[in-house]
């Protein structure tokens, strides 16, 4: 048999590895990541279709906006930062006033959680309604908003400190809602941001609040005793006091 030339074998191999090489190259992956940026700087399919993870849960009620035929106050209920449910904890009574707030809320209501925001249009006829509806849902999407932020920048979010909004409760003398701080599932500081007004109420006021107020930060629940000569409003602090610890969490 004719044995080849060894320089012809070593010409054969070089060129086999050199074929290899090149059928390696052809079949380098297409989607690799420094490719796709390379082309274009466009993210990766997965990573542009992650939505973003987190949000307020729970109820934010917003500040009480007055009026000139009475208070509006939005309570909306948040999942994930998104609104899912919007009402109207407040609005113009009586006559006229109660028909406008009962066609007119409803229609609010539904725009909010439409529009997830306080840029919603007023409705016909209900001009004063619309307008203290959305400065009080914009108060709410303020208050969600800080607490979201206070959640992500707290970590755990255990003892970071926040503010929580009880609702109004309307007592024989005028509305009473209370606002407090709440830091470590403790409340550190306690307000009343409505409480009745005008002759005699302001007295009972003046005298009364302040003495509510330390209670609730001394017993960290709505658990107080009444302050003597000051029934009714001692009853809707109480009310609105337990209305915002149940949105704190307790």
């Amino acid at each position: 048999m004719r044995k080849s030339h060894p320089v012809r074998r070593a010409v054969l191999a070089g060129a086999a590895t050199v074929s290899g090489i090149v059928l390696l190259l052809s079949l380098k992956p297409a989607t690799d990541p420094g490719a796709a940026q390379a082309a274009g700087g466009q993210v990766p399919p997965a990573a542009a279709g992650q939505a973003p993870q987190g949000g307020v849960n729970g109820a934010v009620t917003g500040d009480a906006a007055q009026t000139q035929y009475g208070a509006v106050q939005v309570r909306l209920t948040m999942s994930n930062g998104k609104i899912t449910q919007a009402e109207a904890v407040q609005a113009p009574e009586g006559g006229r006033s109660g028909q406008i707030t009962a066609s007119s809320v409803p229609r609010l209501n539904q725009a909010a959680v439409a529009a997830q925001s306080a840029d919603i249009d007023a409705v016909s006829g209900a001009t004063y309604t619309s307008a203290g509806y959305k400065k009080s849902l914009q108060s709410a999407l303020d208050k969600a908003k800080a607490q979201g932020g206070a959640a992500q920048g707290s970590g755990q979010g255990s003892g970071q400190a926040r503010t929580v909004t009880g609702d109004a409760a309307r007592t024989e003398y005028g509305p009473v809602q209370v606002r407090i701080t709440v830091a470590g599932g403790k409340i550190t500081k306690a307000e009343a941001v409505q409480a009745p007004k005008g002759g005699r109420s302001d007295q009972i006021t003046s005298s009364s609040v302040p003495r509510l107020n330390q209670a609730a930060v001394a017993t960290g629940s709505a658990d107080i005793d009444s302050v003597s000569g000051a029934t009714y409003t001692s009853a809707g602090y109480k009310k609105s006091l337990q209305s915002a610890l149940d949105q704190a969490g307790g």
